[in-house]
């Protein structure tokens, strides 16, 4: 005897559903507030990129058509198109140097026992809570003595040295959660530590890896407490200390059209990288936690 489940009312259906809508409403529209409020004001900023500094001061965007010389402007004159290379150049290093560092440092932390483990652990994540305007002074005489400010190479380093806690702090986590039969079944089959952790390790915590890179480089694009410090010298300035001159100089040249144009050099490049690297982030953050 066959037994059929009752069907239930479409009108029934949908009372359930509607408690549902109504509790997630109110954050639903927050949510779609604040993202029209940003769409506008990037808008607002874009428009204003390639229009004259009278439109934008009249608030008639773009009536006499797009000024693509603003960009010129901020690129070749303001030399935004130099900080930006510099920038680009800075970052990506420090980037791959803090993966080459914070990778082993972070698995062997995760995934081994030795003497002053957790003493290591305490001292890296201690890291996280030291203020930059602490470590400002020593690093500035050191660096001035071992003659590395104003240079490229002394910049990354205090990039290397103040990120490296939080990346360690970061692949840790995401190394533990990796199952530790994989290192069985490599030891079975006769792969020495380092192998397993480059050939077997390192590839499955690509989803961390990229996590953590697009968190330090958005971090470290728009950084400018260090970089003002360290190296301020015209033809090593980044992208925020090239930004801050050209406000500076917006008060006696007044072309804020082009001030607008050089805010979007800044601005575009991040936003960019963050929509094309947003499922990376969503994985990277989750894998852990569903592991």
């Amino acid at each position: 005897m066959s037994m059929t489940s009752p069907q239930v009312p479409a009108a029934r259906v949908r009372r359930s559903i509607w408690p549902q809508v109504a509790a997630q409403l109110p954050a639903y529209l927050i949510l779609g507030a604040w993202t029209a409020f940003v769409i506008f004001v990037l808008g607002w900023i874009l428009a204003a990129s390639v229009s004259s500094t009278r439109e934008v001061f009249s608030n008639t965007l773009l009536q006499s058509g797009f000024h693509w010389e603003n960009y010129v402007t901020a690129l070749q004159e303001n030399n935004m198109g130099r900080y930006l290379i510099n920038t680009l150049i800075f970052v990506g290093i420090s980037c791959l140097a803090l993966i080459a560092v914070s990778a082993p440092a972070a698995y062997v932390i995760s995934r081994m026992e030795f003497p002053g483990k957790r003493f290591v652990s305490q001292l890296i994540l201690s890291g996280l809570g030291i203020p930059n305007l602490m470590l400002l002074i020593p690093l500035f005489m050191l660096f001035t003595r071992i003659g590395l400010t104003n240079t490229p190479a002394g910049l990354i380093i205090v990039y290397l040295g103040t990120t490296v806690p939080f990346t360690v702090f970061f692949l840790t986590s995401f190394f533990a959660s990796l199952p530790h039969e994989l290192e069985e079944a490599a030891a079975i089959d006769g792969a020495t530590p380092a192998q397993t952790f480059w050939r077997i390790m390192l590839p499955l915590a690509r989803p961390g890896l990229a996590t953590v890179t697009i968190f330090n480089f958005i971090t470290l694009f728009n950084e400018y407490f260090w970089a003002l410090v360290f190296v301020n010298s015209p033809e090593n300035r980044t992208l925020s200390i090239g930004l801050e001159g050209m406000i500076q100089s917006m008060r006696y040249s007044g072309d804020y059209a082009a001030l607008f144009a050089g805010i979007n050099v800044v601005v575009i490049p991040t936003i960019i990288f963050f929509v094309w690297q947003s499922k990376n982030i969503i994985g990277g953050v989750t894998a852990g936690a569903v592991k």
